[in-house]
């Protein structure tokens, strides 16, 4: 079967394809299952990403992650003070190095290189994404700060070699890891000795059990809604970092903080709980009604031929992620906000 390449780097029939890595019926799921996305993980999440970019930056922000809310605080402020959080528990310095891995079309490499005044590596093996994080980027007028690399990264001390960077950091990337040793791995060989790590993890909580099927099925289904091959527990993480040689000096799951403002309300689309007037349209879009009308637009697009074949699929998926991490947040079974700051020895042999 060949695959239109479009112009901007998506492929269609990696977009086609995506749905098809699961079973329809999420509860069927086996270990062969995992095993295929796992061992497949660049084509899952790339058939995501194709599909999914635009929907992302439509219904959400160029920022794709999620973050702790105040009362009465934008949904953008909130964004950028979850990187801003991040940036300040790693004490990043002007001048600094920065490696983003996974770093979408690039809302967090720009927002932290304006906040610490830092230079911003962002790694991608998307495409689509890399182009519309250049264009964004030379937009902003940030383009000598920051730049962009298409690679793996379960490869990056070959990429970059050895001892390139004095600090990495992932926003709700490396969950896509066909094992988090293996990155993290990778992460540890490219930071100078002495230098810093900072991680926002999707987790499913040490309360996860998977010998219970909800909970299992619900692990697949955020899997199946976000690209992701594999959901696993936090503990798992934090003895990943361990393993590979880092020193973890703070760690804390951010979405066990008492907040009035729960983490996952723009997924709920009550556009009552929005904290803002504008907020109001980023809420709606995820409201029964907002939903019809951009998958209804997005069929209609599909048929003409202005969107890849699968995108509309790959759009249903995200009703499903949408359920599936709201659930989620409210039992406390996920969480998309486990930090972690961890240190490469300052004298290694690595």
């Amino acid at each position: 079967m060949t695959s239109t390449q479009y112009s901007d780097g998506r492929q269609e029939t990696r977009v086609e394809n995506y749905t098809k890595f699961w079973q329809k019926d999420l509860g069927k799921e086996g270990e062969l299952d995992n095993q295929n996305r796992v061992e497949s993980y660049t084509d899952v999440v790339n058939g995501y990403y194709d599909g999914a970019t635009e929907l992302y930056e439509y219904g959400w922000a160029q920022s794709f992650h999620f973050s702790r809310f105040y009362k009465g605080e934008a949904f953008i402020a909130s964004l950028a003070r979850h990187e801003h959080y991040l940036s300040a528990q790693m004490g990043l310095r002007p001048g600094m190095r920065v490696l983003d891995v996974g770093c979408g079309v690039g809302g967090p490499a720009r927002e932290i290189a304006r906040f610490a005044d830092v230079n911003i590596v962002g790694l991608n093996n998307n495409d689509f994404q890399i182009q519309r994080a250049r264009k964004y980027t030379k937009k902003a007028g940030l383009e000598k700060q920051v730049s962009f690399a298409k690679g793996d990264f379960m490869k990056l001390s070959e990429q970059f070699g050895e001892n390139s960077f004095d600090a990495v950091y992932a926003i709700e990337a490396t969950v896509h890891a066909p094992t988090w040793e293996g990155v993290y791995g990778e992460i540890m060989k490219v930071l100078k000795p002495g230098g810093v790590f900072g991680v926002y993890e999707w987790c499913m909580t040490d309360t996860w059990d998977p010998s219970i099927p909800a909970h299992k099925e619900l692990a697949h289904a955020i899997e199946f809604g976000n690209g992701i091959p594999e959901m696993r527990p936090l503990k798992q993480a934090r003895e990943a970092m361990v393993n590979v040689g880092f020193s973890i000096e703070h760690e804390e799951d951010l979405a066990e903080r008492p907040d009035e403002v729960p983490w996952y309300y723009p997924l709920e689309g009550d556009i009552w709980k929005a904290q803002t007037a504008w907020d109001c349209f980023t809420v709606w879009r995820m409201s029964w009604s907002g939903k019809l009308v951009s998958h209804t637009a997005i069929k209609f697009m599909e048929m003409l031929g202005l969107l890849p074949k699968g995108t509309y699929d790959v759009g249903e998926s995200l009703k499903v992620a949408a359920d599936a991490l709201v659930k989620g947040g409210q039992t406390k079974l996920f969480t998309p906000m486990y930090l972690a700051i961890c240190r490469k020895p300052a004298f290694s042999e690595s």
